[in-house]
């Protein structure tokens, strides 16, 4: 996973670069936080955009940051979601808390 913090903006993106299945969402999960604790931005977006695979364990993963996100003040986006991983997060209803963008307008990783 790629992490860029702009503290200008209070902006943290997080490029997941695997697949988020039980095995590597814990490993994720560990970063996130300690990237969201370390930096409290106003702002966290997950950049999904080379996630071809989800599994529950990513949702639980998702809505834990969320609540994270939420507790320092912040909120938190998706970007970059594939067709197949935004009807998991539809049916799971977890939309009516974290939004969906289509792609960053912001900088792009380096």
């Amino acid at each position: 996973m790629n992490c860029i913090y702009t503290p200008s903006s209070k902006l943290l993106t997080l490029e997941v670069t695997e697949e988020i299945d039980h095995h590597t969402a814990e490993k994720i999960r560990r970063r996130a936080d300690y990237e969201i604790q370390r930096h409290m931005p106003r702002k966290t977006i997950f950049d999904f955009n080379s996630v071809t695979f989800m599994d529950s364990a990513g949702i639980g993963m998702i809505i834990g940051r969320y609540k994270m996100a939420t507790n320092f003040g912040g909120t938190l986006e998706i970007v970059n979601v594939k067709p197949n991983i935004k009807r998991i997060l539809e049916m799971s209803g977890i939309l009516k808390l974290v939004e969906i963008k289509e792609n960053i307008l912001n900088e792009k990783f380096v």
